[in-house]
């Protein structure tokens, strides 16, 4: 097995055996970059020098006999909507090209701070408004596991960064599933936190509510080592809770006995018999093991996609209004006044689908409608809420297939938005109620990954990573050779 096809914890394990450098394991994962991005269009920026010279300060610490902390020398990739200083960061977007922000999002002084070479910035879907990575304003990034296939969205560079084996970990964000439906068409590990619980300063902002910041890794354990980094109060981000550090990897290992899983009605009616089978398979091979499922309803949950789509496209609405051509970022020229230079600006730098959301927002926010639209979404927010909290009265996690379908086709679905927004109709309801969920992979569909949804308990990630280890170690994933 070559370098870049160990898992994070490994990897950390050789460099601190001084079997392997920093700088050897950063450029093993460079020439992979190199190597096979013409073909997948993951990143969107090679960050070389910068992870090159961050190994070195790695490899140097070693050779003065200093210890390593948790992951430190080990390489990673940041989704271009997470600032990074004096490196682009475009949202994949025209509007923001060539944009270098002044300073890095806490999480990337985080990830500095804690010796992680930074590889580059992943492509997305433009402001992660997509499912598919088809929106971005660059390139289409393509799915390893075969390449006339989508690798999800809005986080798919990401996902592919870490499923191409580009990068043993990656960052991305989650607004309605843009790291958890990506993981599960890549089969990777894709993480969604708690709301509050990772800074999210620095983090473009598409819907302010339902935005976090989560990761993409091999296996679990590397997912559990990569969270007790990002973890952690910031007073720069005012939705940033202040919680007592803790260690996301202290039940890992531990089986949880007498585990009572929690199966949603709701979520397994969208399924087609093909993959209902290999899900009811899938549950009866857990069941075997002593874990016990419980059919549950949430009833709200059948209006989660209407509630997102007029709540995020409200947000998204009032935070890309900054984008006026005046201040940074693309603006048009050739106009004759301030009016025309912000209508252009805004017409020409922002795609189709941005432009879609922003229309959408808009009307939900307007006189007239507001109530009728954007107040009682925000009600059924709170049903969708109660459901969840009285389901975990009942059981001590909600599983779910992450998707309804493996990956589709390139181009498949970019002209029905609605057929679009559907393949994220199972991860939608998490972000609304602002708890923790993950996608690990649970079998092949015509040779395309499958993901295995696993929803916890608000900031009660380390019993849900617990569980999730449990469940890898059962179901026993491959992974691509």
């Amino acid at each position: 097995m070559t370098l870049i096809h160990k898992p994070a914890t490994e990897l950390q394990e050789l460099i601190k055996q001084k079997q392997v450098s920093s700088r050897e394991v950063t450029e093993a994962f460079l020439a992979q970059i190199h190597l096979v991005e013409p073909t997948l269009n993951a990143f969107l920026t090679i960050t070389d020098e910068l992870a090159l010279s961050m190994a070195d300060v790695v490899d140097e610490k070693i050779s003065k006999g200093h210890a390593l902390g948790p992951l430190e020398g080990v390489p990673i990739a940041i989704k271009d909507n997470i600032c990074t200083e004096n490196i682009p960061t475009t949202c994949a977007s025209n509007i923001l090209k060539g944009f270098l922000p002044p300073y890095n999002a806490t999480i990337i002084e985080t990830l500095k701070h804690a010796g992680l070479p930074i590889l580059g910035k992943t492509n997305m879907d433009e402001f992660a408004m997509g499912s598919s990575t088809e929106t971005s304003a660059y390139q289409k990034t393509h799915n390893p596991w075969n390449i006339d296939c989508v690798p999800g969205g809005s986080s798919g560079g990401s996902a592919v960064a870490v499923a191409g084996f580009e990068a043993p970990l990656s960052i991305g964000s989650d607004t309605g599933g843009s790291i958890r439906q990506p993981a599960s068409f890549c089969g990777n590990v894709g993480l969604k936190p708690t709301y509050g619980r990772v800074s999210r300063y620095g983090l473009i902002a598409f819907a302010s509510s339902l935005d976090q910041i989560g990761s993409f890794s091999n296996n679990v354990t590397d997912t559990a080592h990569l969270l007790n980094l990002l973890a952690g109060h910031d007073p720069k981000d005012s939705t940033s809770l202040a919680l007592e550090k803790e260690d996301f990897t202290r039940f890992i290992g531990s089986p949880k006995k007498g585990l009572r899983v929690g199966l949603p009605n709701e979520f397994f009616k969208h399924l087609s018999p093909e993959i209902k089978a290999l899900y009811t398979t899938l549950i009866n091979k857990l069941s075997q093991d002593g874990i016990e499922f419980v059919w549950l309803d949430l009833p709200s949950i059948e209006y989660a996609l209407a509630t997102y789509y007029i709540i995020a496209p409200a947000e998204a609405s009032s935070n890309l209004a900054r984008y006026d051509g005046v201040r940074f970022g693309f603006r048009a020229a050739g106009t004759s006044s301030t009016s025309e230079m912000i209508e252009q600006s805004r017409s020409q730098g922002f795609g189709a689908e941005v432009k879609r959301r922003i229309l959408i927002g808009t009307y939900v926010l307007s006189s007239g409608y507001y109530d009728a639209y954007y107040k009682k979404a925000q009600k059924v927010r709170t049903l969708i809420k109660k459901d969840f909290d009285l389901a975990f009265e009942q059981v001590d996690i909600i599983a779910s297939p992450t998707t309804p379908t493996p990956a589709f086709k390139l181009g498949e679905k970019t002209s029905d938005p609605l057929e679009m927004y559907l393949s994220d109709i199972m991860t939608i309801p998490l972000n609304l109620a602002g708890l923790p969920g993950l996608s690990i992979p649970c079998g092949l569909h015509n040779n395309l990954p499958m993901g295995w949804q696993l929803m916890g308990k608000a900031f009660d990630e380390a019993r849900l990573l617990q569980v999730a280890h449990q469940m890898e170690s059962l179901i026993g994933f491959g992974g691509r050779s």
